[in-house]
């Protein structure tokens, strides 16, 4: 027994001095070589943003407006209006919706065979087409339009302004780290609302931007939007100049723009076929970048896996601009997204830090949860994605005892799995 202990004494001996050996040498290699010195924090690969607040012109006239409006229960009916927006869903396609009916009444008409006796077929068929509308109707999504008049648009300033600024500011600074030599002259933002695309990529390119042409069909939330960049002021000047309000795309389609932009719109577009027009004709106007952002859910995620794919795989029959779709960011390849492949469909999103607007029953700090697609035309853009090898965090850091479990999206000739 004492013998056996010695050699279980000098077998954790070893391992101990290996350990510690390993340690050891673990430290003295150059571990920061790949980040040139940088902290960690500073990795290239971090593109996260601190809290996000306002800017300060846009979050006093903000306010003055919603004050001046006088909303009666204001804060009650902005969470409500949230929480809308935020489980709102595709219109159901009519293909679905009759493919649905189908299945349903081929379901009925096998029951209702295999009971006995004498069976009246009108009276039958009228009984199951009765019972298949009651079915569609309960379990189909209702989806209507959204309508904003002044009321609604000062509802969704105190709901969203914010939020929705943090999630386009926090995209857009995915261009601004990784092509810091892209500086764009000019704009345009496809159901602009309120305008936080305009207020965002002047933070980030407001030296250069020149000309910034913001499109709405409803002209109360185009007025609200110009009020904001004058801050609740007529007389004003505009705080951002060179602002331009439209209700209709610019018509011709060899008219370009540096940046391209549609935030929380897509969804908004009630079919497919829609959809995918509206994603050609704004990559059609598109000279450098164009920015999708949604709502960080399945059916926002999903809405982007459809633009996605539409850019990349469909031709059209006129090309007026050559240069191929190519995928800047969030994904690293362009294969199909893995998160649609998987038995449990979870949408890709991420999160931002806000400051919301001084209200009351507002948090000291929120987050805002999205997803977001940019695609690009350019050659740098293209060189400068290439060089990245760095995989895309999916998941918040789980950290456990001694390790972490990182879930990661990176491609496949990486020599890694497409995510895990």
């Amino acid at each position: 027994m004492a013998s056996r202990g010695c050699v279980l004494c000098q077998r954790t001996a070893v391992l101990s001095l290996m350990s510690r050996r390993m340690s050891a040498a673990a430290q003295q290699r150059p571990q920061v070589d790949f980040l040139k010195g940088e902290l960690h924090r500073k990795h290239p690969g971090v593109t996260n943003l601190k809290t996000l607040r306002l800017p300060s012109e846009l979050q006093v006239a903000a306010q003055s407006i919603i004050h001046s409006a006088k909303v009666t229960r204001l804060t009650d009916r902005a969470h409500s209006l949230t929480n809308f927006l935020w489980s709102r869903k595709r219109a159901v396609e009519d293909l679905t919706l009759r493919k649905k009916a189908v299945t349903l009444e081929k379901e009925l008409w096998e029951k209702e065979m295999q009971k006995r006796g004498d069976i009246d077929e009108q009276a039958l068929e009228d009984r199951i087409k009765k019972k298949v509308f009651t079915e569609l109707r309960k379990t189909t999504y209702h989806w209507t339009p959204m309508k904003y008049d002044e009321e609604l648009g000062v509802l969704y300033m105190a709901a969203r302004l914010a939020g929705g600024y943090a999630a386009v500011r926090r995209a857009i600074n995915e261009i601004k780290k990784r092509d810091p030599s892209f500086a764009p002259q000019s704009l345009l933002d496809f159901g602009s609302g309120l305008g936080t695309v305009v207020w965002a990529s002047h933070s980030c390119w407001g030296d250069t931007l020149k000309e910034m042409v913001c499109v709405d069909s409803s002209g109360p939330m185009n007025n609200l939007a110009e009020r904001l960049l004058k801050g609740d002021d007529e007389r004003a000047e505009p705080h951002i100049k060179q602002v331009y309000f439209r209700q209709f795309l610019p018509v011709s389609p060899k008219v370009q723009f540096d940046l391209v932009t549609a935030a929380f719109t897509l969804s908004e577009i009630p079919t497919a076929k829609e959809r995918e027009e509206a994603v050609l004709t704004l990559w059609r106007k598109t000279s450098s970048y164009l920015v999708l952002v949604e709502n960080g859910t399945k059916e926002g995620h999903q809405t982007l896996m459809e633009a996605r794919d539409t850019l990349l795989k469909k031709q059209e029959k006129t090309v007026y601009d050559s240069r191929p779709a190519s995928v800047f960011a969030p994904c690293s390849h362009e294969l199909t997204c893995p998160k649609l492949a998987s038995e449990h469909t979870t949408p890709c999103n991420f999160q931002q830090l806000y400051q919301p607007l001084p209200l009351p029953g507002h948090n000291e700090r929120q987050t805002e949860k999205f997803s977001y697609l940019i695609v690009t035309r350019t050659e740098a853009a293209r060189a400068q994605t290439e060089g990245v090898d760095w995989a895309r965090l999916i998941a918040p850091v789980l950290r456990r005892t001694r390790h972490v479990h990182c879930r990661m999206c990176c491609c496949p000739t990486d020599g890694c799995s497409t995510w895990w």
